[in-house]
């Protein structure tokens, strides 16, 4: 394509060259004509010299019709004409053989400024050379053998500057290819992991119900036993674990509704004043029975200052069952719970810390991620959707809070809390 264009670009100089050659070989054929009438006529007394008369009937030279500005007005319409608006050029009318001869003598009537100096440079340069001779002139007649030539200094940057727009077309539509190659790609591998989150939720949701349905209808099988009818102790047992599946059951349900209003941003909070160590002191007496079953050490540690926060009881609630069931979940032997609560300045701290698995730095980057789990091996013992801690992250940003974790594979992990506090004026209110 370049060398096409750098091709048209000769082409053109060579237009522009022949243009104003014609126009001065036709100046030149009219004085040239202008001329034959100073002979003198026939029977006329006194003959001049023959010398005096070739000398009178001389034509003028191109210098002494045109002057420099004039020829490169000349030269730069004839450029224009020819589409080169904007190219710069040197231009020199030889005299007598000119260039054919002495390329770098001095037999030149006008001559642009840098010439001399682009002409020695014919490979970044562009050079034509034109006769200003009419076909039906003879050499050695009375007109002089003018020669004009025309140099584009670095040519290469002209054929650039003509092709910019297609050079910026050419980009912006590579661009604009590579744009949608990337917005495709990545169209395609999200769609992919949302089928994986799909498959996974859609499995550990069918687990999740599965167990409890088999476990209930055990249970009703049992309970139609004879010797269990009669046995008040035992059916009340088998009533006993069909309460608890069924609430399990509710709760899993519950998960997911709470799941379906943050995705559409229809979380609603019933704001109150709090007292954040209540809560917490309330969420680990459910968990007594679960922690000693377990034989977990929890430690307590409440801030005794100011610990109210305008938040809603039900939600705060949940978020604080979530991360302690998380930590439960996982666990290792001889768990070790640790709840700190610390006032700074205007908001309250909250540190739950366990000695559980820990986590990876990727997995860190992405727990709060909807239906994300954590990988655990080979232990399948962990059930769930992974909405908990989602679930946990928008309660918090719903209380205008902050939440961060810090966790080391075999360590365990620590979530802390910023939840901020009301004023004491308002709480009293």
């Amino acid at each position: 394509m370049v060398e096409n264009k750098e091709e048209e670009l000769h082409h053109k100089l060579v237009d522009v060259t022949t243009d104003v050659a014609r126009d001065l070989i036709e100046y030149k054929q009219t004085a040239l004509s202008g001329s034959q009438l100073l002979r003198s006529p026939q029977g006329f007394g006194f003959r001049p010299s023959e010398q005096f008369m070739q000398e009178l009937m001389r034509p003028p030279l191109i210098s002494q019709k045109f002057s420099y500005q004039e020829m490169s007005d000349k030269l730069r319409k004839a450029f224009i004409y020819r589409g080169l608006k904007d190219a710069k050029f040197e231009f020199c009318i030889f005299s007598e053989a000119g260039i054919n001869t002495s390329i770098f003598s001095n037999t030149y009537e006008l001559k642009s400024a840098n010439f001399f100096l682009a002409l020695k440079d014919t490979i970044h340069n562009l050079q034509t050379v034109y006769p200003l001779v009419s076909s039906t002139t003879e050499l050695n007649g009375p007109e002089p053998f003018e020669t004009l030539s025309i140099v584009i200094p670095d040519y290469k940057s002209v054929v650039i500057k003509q092709m910019r727009w297609m050079i910026f077309g050419m980009v912006f539509f590579t661009l604009i290819i590579i744009s949608a190659f990337y917005v495709t790609v990545n169209t395609l591998l999200r769609q992919k992991k949302l089928s994986e989150i799909k498959n996974d939720f859609i499995n550990n949701m069918t687990h999740e119900f599965k167990t409890p349905l088999a476990t209930i209808s055990l249970a009703v099988d049992a309970m139609r036993n004879e010797k269990v009818v009669y046995d008040r102790e035992k059916s009340a047992y088998f009533s006993g674990i069909i309460k608890e599946e069924n609430r399990r059951m509710n709760k899993q349900v519950e998960t997911i509704l709470q799941a379906a209003l943050i995705d559409r941003q229809e979380l609603q909070l019933k704001l109150q004043p709090l007292h954040i160590n209540e809560v917490i002191q309330r969420v680990m007496d459910n968990f007594k029975l679960q922690l000693e079953e377990i034989h977990a050490n929890v430690t307590l540690q409440f801030d005794s200052g100011y610990d109210i926060a305008e938040a809603d009881e039900v939600h705060f609630t949940n978020l604080i069952s979530n991360l302690i069931d998380n930590a439960i979940k996982y666990s290792r032997d001889k768990l070790m719970i640790r709840i700190q609560t610390l006032r700074n300045g205007k908001n309250m701290f909250v540190r739950i810390e366990d000695n559980g698995i820990g986590m990876s730095k990727e997995t860190q980057r992405r727990i709060f991620e909807k239906f994300y789990r954590a990988h655990t091996g080979n232990l399948h013992n962990v059930k769930g959707f992974g909405l908990g801690l989602s679930y946990v992250k928008s309660v918090v940003d719903a209380h205008n809070g902050r939440i961060k974790v810090e966790s080391a594979i075999g360590k365990g992990t620590t979530f802390i809390l910023e939840i901020p506090l009301i004023r004491q004026g308002k709480a009293t209110a």
